[in-house]
């Protein structure tokens, strides 16, 4: 443990923290452990540092470009293939910010289903397709728990095995005594937080999953969060992991100007490792969000071997940077300090990234990103979101929503009659107490500004093709 390089005055705040948690009867000891452990590498302020000028751009065989590799034909060694891997979703996060409570993943996405209906359904199709059995196993939060484990009742016949278990739950810290919120009276949910999705590898391990699932056989799990709807099974990438013994694969795509805060695979010191913008000295900031030197950014698309898990994890040798993550609750100040899956990629033999078609990271944040995937831009397929061939531009629209259209039910669905046609928009954006007619068709460039206190309808069947419309005259 890392308290032997503390100073003084940590060494005794570190104390008091670890008998504060001993009496916290709401987590489990590997929680509690856990939570130590990463307030005494915080404390001791172990963070590496990197070395501008040490950072080298990989080369392709560190970052192999998806074409390069090997196609699999023969269907009897498909089938092996994929009964060596496990698909693990990230579903610890709720619907806030998009106004649905519970669950991010039990939004309707398309067609009335939702997040998770979408990854079963390509699952069970892999299943009968190959007559394998590939197992879907959710990590929730305790915040979304309790409401999945309902949700997934619904799919108890369906032919894939479905596997929960928690990441853990840590006590948020107040900033200024370090105490544990929960030490001060708040016993809620809010005096708790999960520390991010850099937990998934020791919580596999201490959930038992991970012992199962080598018991079973299996050799990889695919890692991706549950809203980004181009993360599916890969064979090609299956395949050349188990055929170079790659321990660990990120998969990152082009950067365009939206993904400029992204982190990026970078060559150091002769390991590949990923560097965050929390990372970047000042001075180099406009370096690293440049789309010159930095080409890829990390879509969280993780693969990862299941034996090396339980070696690195059973070596306590998983130390990935700590995110601080200043919060306040009711008023008061708190830390929570959190890891990232992607950051541990330094720590796996024969690690690699795949630079992999923007198709594979399609994640649904914001309601705006709700439009582009309901809208005729995208189909349906078992369960897979594909992108209509009539868009010739290789990138999708930029769309800006209004907060009138943030809550999915209450504004954003009621604010359509139907989904505008936008295969030929550049970019659409909205202000206001917009309301759009059924049929409408949006092309090039288009901004819609409703004044302050006016309603303004868009008319069914309504072309705008390179608009900026601020009242009904204009239309």
């Amino acid at each position: 443990m890392a308290a032997a390089t503390l100073a003084p005055p940590e060494t005794d705040k570190l104390s008091k923290l670890r008998s504060a948690v001993s009496g916290l009867n709401q987590i489990s000891e590997n929680e509690k452990s856990g939570f130590i452990s990463l307030v005494s590498r915080y404390l001791s302020g172990e963070q590496q540092h990197i070395e501008w000028s040490k950072i080298k751009t990989p080369t392709d065989e560190v970052v192999v470009p998806y074409e390069s590799l090997a196609p699999i034909d023969d269907p009897s060694e498909t089938k092996k293939l994929l009964d060596k891997l496990v698909v693990l979703k990230l579903n610890g996060g709720l619907g806030t910010t998009m106004g649905c409570t519970g669950p991010k993943s039990v939004i309707e996405v398309r067609n009335g289903l939702t997040f998770l209906d979408l990854i079963v359904i390509q699952i069970e199709n892999l299943n009968s397709k190959y007559g394998c059995n590939v197992p879907l196993l959710l990590m929730n939060s305790f915040n979304t728990h309790d409401d999945t484990q309902k949700i997934v009742e619904k799919y108890s016949n369906s032919n894939i095995e479905i596997h929960t278990f928690n990441q853990s739950q840590y006590p948020r810290l107040i900033s200024e005594d370090f105490v544990p919120l929960p030490c001060k009276g708040q016993t809620g949910k809010d005096g708790w937080y999960p520390p991010g999705h850099g937990d998934v590898f020791p919580s596999l391990r201490n959930s038992g999953k991970l012992d199962e699932l080598l018991s079973q056989g299996k050799e990889y799990v695919f890692i991706a969060n549950s809203d980004n709807l181009g993360a599916i099974v890969d064979l090609k990438i299956l395949f050349h992991l188990v055929q170079n013994k790659n321990e660990y694969c990120m998969e990152v795509t082009p950067k365009t100007l939206a993904d400029v805060k992204g982190g990026t695979l970078i060559s150091y010191e002769g390991k590949v490792q990923l560097l965050e913008i929390a990372q970047v000295p000042d001075e180099h900031v406009s370096e690293f969000k440049s789309i010159e030197k930095f080409k890829i950014f990390n879509t969280n698309n993780l693969w990862v071997n299941l034996k090396a898990i339980k070696r690195l994890v059973e070596a306590d040798a998983l130390k990935m940077e700590i995110i601080p993550n200043p919060k306040e609750v009711d008023g008061v100040k708190v830390l929570q300090l959190e890891t990232a899956a992607g950051a541990a990629i330094r720590f796996f033999d024969h690690a690699i990234g795949i630079n992999v078609p923007r198709s594979r990271f399609l994640p649904v944040k914001a309601t705006s990103d709700l439009l582009l995937v309901q809208s005729d831009l995208y189909t349906l397929a078992d369960g897979f979101v594909i992108r209509n061939k009539a868009r010739t531009n290789p990138e999708n629209p930029t769309i800006e929503l209004g907060p009138e259209f943030k809550k999915v039910v209450s504004n954003f669905l009621s604010r359509f009659k139907s989904i505008p046609s936008i295969i030929h928009l550049d970019s659409l954006k909205v202000t206001g107490d917009v309301w759009f007619g059924a049929g409408v068709i949006l092309k090039g460039k288009v901004s819609i500004s409703a004044k302050p206190g006016v309603k303004l309808e868009i008319p069914d069947g309504a072309v705008l093709e390179n608009k900026v419309i601020n009242g009904r005259e204009d239309i």
